[in-house]
């Protein structure tokens, strides 16, 4: 009953910050609108921008804390024990859908060239330094995710320099500043499935992060509440610095048209595609078992609030319970298919709009990076967060993440719910190919129904 109590409380919560979500955007779009047609001064205009710019440091600020605290915890609550197989499989299985998601927002935000039709700068060519080759950022990127000093990781990320000394061009790897986030999530990853496997022996330094975790997720909900404040700063002051305002307003139109077919394109095909070939079976039965987690998940734009409802409806489709208890929370946690979509295909939306030519590898760190990003920080609302660390890593401007909020909050139930249906063919998949070797592994079911099989 406290469960249920406690899981209506933040159900209430989380339409609240949707209302005021909207809210301050509509305030934000107003303020925004009615102020164009006043000559403001350039002190004027910093000053409406000037709570949303403390926002987003706030927002910044957060992104290492809650790196260290999500990843370790999530991945040190693992009991490999009961779990062997099963959480090994479902952690790849996850990550697998998150890289194939980013993949396919990456293609149609390309395709179809949503921020194209605006510009905010003069052509780029690239996101690199001077012309650097593109094997030598993919290099970049892999020294990055294994840094040799951890604690230089999160203020120093490497990079490839060129020197031309005439007609000769020598590379030198230097150390430049800026967080290696690829790295930090790397070492996090592997910290966390070290932990989860010596279980209990290091179960104080576990519950130290669990507890670490809370702490910084509070602090970020409470951040969360003066979120309307930075989102009208962030609103009004772009609709006042923007020149071709109809022209901004089609291409949002146009950004969230490309964002749907990419996570409909997703739940709809790929996600049955890859449950057909992983278990011979027809995906129908699994999105009807889902429907009613789906729309709760729609309508509160809250994974959390459809868990129970998932986890009930699974049991009753005759999922062995000790996986639909562990793949459905475990997913709430890391399955971000819809949010790794949505961030890749925004990240490139935006360089679009700044006119910025991604090479090859750049797009591959955005893809390798929101996937990352995403499963390390899944629960944070509206993607704000992750949002920021992926603009950081590709050296993208956050500024015209305020254009993304104005539609945040309809693309996000959308997103929200392909989760957790992501969820529900994820655990039907893992019940197929690891129910019989769980019970096996776990032995508690087997040898209690065999003894008594031999007496009668």
């Amino acid at each position: 009953m406290s469960k249920h109590r406690s899981s209506v409380r933040n159900a209430i919560k989380e339409n609240l910050m949707l209302v005021l979500t909207i809210t301050a955007v509509i305030v934000g779009i107003s303020l925004g609108l009615a102020l164009r047609s006043v000559n403001l001064s350039p002190l004027a205009l910093q000053l409406i921008n000037f709570p949303g710019e403390i926002f987003m440091q706030v927002l910044k600020m957060m992104v290492l804390p809650l790196i260290f605290t999500s990843v370790i915890s999530s991945l040190g609550q693992m009991d490999s024990g009961n779990a062997g197989k099963m959480g090994l499989m479902t952690v790849a299985y996850y990550a697998t859908t998150a890289v194939i998601s980013s993949a396919v927002g990456i293609f149609f935000v390309t395709m179809m060239q949503p921020g194209a039709s605006i510009a905010h700068s003069p052509v780029k060519n690239s996101l690199t330094t001077g012309d650097v080759e593109p094997i030598d950022t993919f290099l970049d990127l892999l020294r990055n995710m294994f840094p040799d000093n951890i604690f230089k990781a999160t203020f120093q990320r490497v990079s490839t320099i060129y020197e031309h000394n005439g007609t000769e061009i020598t590379k030198h790897v230097v150390d430049g500043p800026g967080t290696n986030i690829l790295g930090v999530l790397v070492f996090c990853t592997f910290f966390g499935l070290v932990a989860a496997k010596l279980g209990e022996r290091v179960r104080i330094v576990i519950d130290l992060f669990i507890a670490l975790d809370e702490i910084i997720m509070g602090w970020i909900m409470t951040l969360m509440w003066f979120a309307p404040i930075g989102i009208i700063s962030l609103i009004s002051g772009n609709l006042l610095e923007v020149e071709d305002l109809a022209g901004t307003f089609s291409t949002l139109a146009m950004y969230v048209l490309t964002v749907l077919l990419g996570l409909f394109t997703h739940i709809l095909i790929v996600t049955p595609s890859l449950y057909f070939l992983l278990t011979r079976k027809s995906p129908l039965p699994v999105y009807k078992v889902m429907l009613q987690p789906f729309m709760i998940a729609f309508g509160t734009a809250s994974s959390g609030a459809a868990l129970p409802t998932s986890i009930a409806c699974l049991e009753e489709h005759g999922i062995d319970s000790r996986i639909a208890n562990f793949v459905p929370p475990l997913g709430n946690t890391i399955n971000v298919d819809g949010n790794a979509l949505y961030e890749a295909a925004a990240v490139i939306f935006i360089a679009q709009l700044n006119n910025i030519h991604l090479t090859f590898a750049n797009v591959i760190t955005i893809s390798l990076t929101a996937t990352l990003a995403s499963m390390g920080s899944g629960s944070v609302p509206a993607g704000l967060v992750t949002m920021v660390l992926i603009l950081n890593t590709v050296g993208l401007p956050v500024k015209d993440l305020a254009l993304i909020v104005t539609v945040d909050w309809l693309v996000d139930r959308i997103r929200t719910a392909i989760n957790v249906m992501g969820d529900g063919f994820a655990t039907c998949i893992i019940a197929h190919n690891v129910d019989i070797d769980l019970k096996e592994e776990d032995g508690y079911k087997s040898i209690a129904v065999m003894p008594n099989t031999e007496e009668v």
